[in-house]
């Protein structure tokens, strides 16, 4: 079950990302648009995740595709908005002078802005983790896989310690996957330069990055 958990949010990612990026780094460059696609993007967020999932089930069934729908809808926002804020901080000295070089539209963004904007799409992420890990447990509703089997055997058995023990793994399963990002995010940071103090996880990423 909690590799089915894993699985689930690895699988979510794995769509959410590169449209939240997309969309992120659309509306850096057409900014009318900003405000429309953060807008979707928040309404998304707001809607309750068994109305959704009442959306979902008539055209997608029951079993993982309307729950990794409904988990990559919740996750576009900080995905988006964390990428069109990173893209919009890039230093425009830096991107002036990746003009003076010659380099078109696409070139600044590829090799100026994107790798400036890296950490903060990683903060994004974090967020976007946090969301999907707690929501997956409630996919079992609809007979998703993961974790939330175990609540619900747990609700309708009135076994409280299950419910106790399935919630402490979810919660050590949501710090897993944001200490581990909260790293990588830090060594985009150090590669950029900037000044901040490496923690026990970047340390850790930097003794694995050789093996």
């Amino acid at each position: 079950m909690l590799v089915e958990h894993v699985v689930l949010v690895l699988q979510t990612l794995a769509i959410a990302l590169p449209i939240g990026v997309g969309a992120g780094v659309f509306v850096s460059l057409y900014d009318r648009a900003s405000t429309p696609v953060l807008w979707f993007a928040g309404v998304l967020l707001t809607i309750p995740s068994i109305a959704l999932f009442g959306v979902l089930v008539p055209v997608l069934g029951i079993g993982a595709p309307p729950v990794i729908a409904a988990l990559v809808a919740y996750s576009l926002l900080p995905i988006i908005r964390n990428t069109y804020v990173g893209l919009d901080r890039a230093d425009a000295s830096t991107v002036e002078a990746g003009t003076g070089l010659g380099m078109t539209r696409w070139q600044r963004l590829r090799r100026v802005r994107l790798p400036v904007a890296l950490p903060v799409v990683m903060a994004g992420v974090r967020n976007a983790v946090v969301i999907v890990v707690g929501l997956a447990a409630i996919g079992a509703f609809i007979g998703g896989p993961g974790l939330g089997d175990f609540i619900f055997y747990g609700i309708s058995d009135g076994n409280t310690p299950m419910i106790v023990v399935t919630t402490v793994v979810l919660s050590a399963l949501a710090l897993t996957f944001d200490y581990g990002i909260a790293a990588v995010e830090e060594l985009l940071r150090l590669r950029n330069g900037e000044d901040i103090d490496p923690t026990l996880a970047t340390k850790t990423l930097r003794l694995l990055r050789p093996l």
